[in-house]
C-alpha cells in the first residue's frame, strides 16, 4: 500500500479527530489521514489559533463545542461520533490534533477487525515525533511501548468499530483524564475484545521541554485513577485500584507518616524515606534508571492529582481540565 492510497475494502471508515490550538501539527496530520479515509470529522475546543479554518480547507467536516460547557476530550470524541451518526461508518479511526498516522496503520487495523468481529477495539504503537529532545519526551514515549496481544486500555488513538462504540454510549463525557481505558471497561462488559497490534499507529508531540509540563500530566494521572477506581474499582474489573494505591502510598502516606513519627516521637523515622532510592534500584533492575528515578517521583503529583479528585468528590465540585501544554 503506498503512503497516499486509500485501503481496498468495502468496510466505511471514518476518522475523529480532537484538539485545540494544534497549529501546523493539525494540518499536518489531517494532511496525511485524508487519502485514507472516507470523513474526517474535527471537534474544536475552542481554538483562537485559526484551526477551525486549516481543518476546513483540508476537507474536514467541523464540530465546534458549545464554549458554555466544560471542554474534555471525552466529550468532543463523542461530539465526532455524533456527526457520524446521519450515515455511520463501520469503523472509526480516533485521533488526537497533535498526532500523525502512520500510512500503513489502517490497511492493518482494519484487515484485524474484519478479521475479528467480537474486537472493539484495536490500537498500535504510538510513538514521540522527538524523543531525543527532551527527557520528558522521552519519558512520555516510554510510557506509550505497551505489550502486544488483548488489552485492558487504549490510547487517545485508536480504531474502533462503530456499533460498539455507539453501543456503550461513546465516551463517558465528564471525565477530563483516562476517558478512554474506563470506555475499554464498559466495551469488554458488553462482550467486546481490545487489542494491542505489533504495528506502528501514530506519532505524538509531547512537546514537553519543562518539569512542570510533565508535573501536571502526571497529576492528570493520578486524578484520573482516583476517578476510574471510584467508577469500576469493585470486582471483577478493579480498575485502577493498585494504580491509585501505590500513588497514594508513596505519594503521600509515606512521606507524612515519616515527618510525623520524626517530629512526635524521634528522627530516626526519617529514615523511612530510604524506601525512595531502594525502590529506584528495585525498579532499575527492568526499565532505565532515569525512568524508574522519574517513576517513583512522578508518585507525588499522582498522589496530589489522587486527592484533588475525592476533596472534589466530597466538596462536590468539578474540576476543571488539568492540562500540561
Amino acid at each position: 500500500m503506498g503512503n497516499n492510497t486509500k485501503i481496498d475494502i468495502t468496510s466505511s471508515l471514518a476518522a475523529v479527530v480532537i484538539g485545540r490550538n494544534e497549529g501546523a501539527r493539525l494540518i499536518a496530520g489531517l494532511k496525511r489521514l485524508g487519502p485514507l479515509v472516507d470523513r474526517i470529522v474535527y471537534v474544536d475546543s475552542g481554538s483562537s489559533d485559526g484551526s477551525v479554518a486549516a481543518a476546513l480547507d483540508q476537507g474536514a467536516e467541523v464540530v465546534e463545542l458549545d464554549l458554555g460547557t466544560p471542554f474534555t476530550a471525552a466529550r468532543a470524541r463523542n461530539a465526532g461520533l455524533r456527526h457520524l451518526s446521519d450515515n455511520p461508518p463501520e469503523f472509526v479511526q480516533f485521533m488526537d490534533g497533535d498526532c500523525l498516522l502512520d500510512p500503513d496503520w489502517l490497511h492493518h487495523a482494519t484487515l484485524a477487525m474484519i478479521e475479528n468481529p467480537n474486537w472493539g477495539a484495536v490500537a498500535g504503537r504510538r510513538r514521540e515525533i522527538a524523543p531525543e529532545r527532551t527527557l520528558y519526551n522521552r519519558l512520555c514515549d516510554a510510557e506509550w511501548d505497551t505489550p502486544v496481544g488483548p488489552a485492558r486500555a487504549i490510547g487517545g488513538d485508536a480504531l474502533l468499530r462503530h456499533q460498539a462504540l455507539s453501543g456503550i454510549g461513546g465516551y463517558r463525557d465528564s471525565l477530563i483524564a483516562g476517558e478512554e481505558p474506563e470506555m475499554c471497561v464498559r466495551l469488554r462488559a458488553a462482550g467486546w475484545e481490545v487489542h494491542r497490534l505489533p504495528h506502528e499507529m501514530t506519532l505524538h508531540d509531547a512537546d514537553m521541554t519543562r518539569f512542570g509540563q510533565w508535573w501536571n500530566r502526571t497529576r492528570r494521572a493520578g486524578f484520573a485513577f482516583a476517578e476510574g477506581a471510584a467508577l469500576h474499582g469493585k470486582l471483577p474489573e478493579r480498575h485502577w485500584v493498585a494504580e491509585t494505591r501505590r500513588a497514594v502510598l508513596w505519594g503521600a502516606v509515606l512521606p507524612v507518616a515519616a515527618i510525623v513519627l520524626a517530629l512526635a516521637i524521634h528522627p530516626v523515622f526519617l529514615l523511612l524515606f530510604v524506601a525512595y532510592p531502594a525502590q529506584i534500584l528495585r525498579l532499575s533492575r527492568r526499565m532505565d534508571p532515569i525512568r524508574a528515578v522519574f517513576t517513583v517521583l512522578g508518585k507525588f503529583p499522582e498522589a496530589l492529582g489522587a486527592l484533588e479528585f475525592h476533596i472534589g468528590k466530597v466538596l462536590r465540585r468539578r474540576t476543571g481540565l488539568i492540562e500540561y501544554k
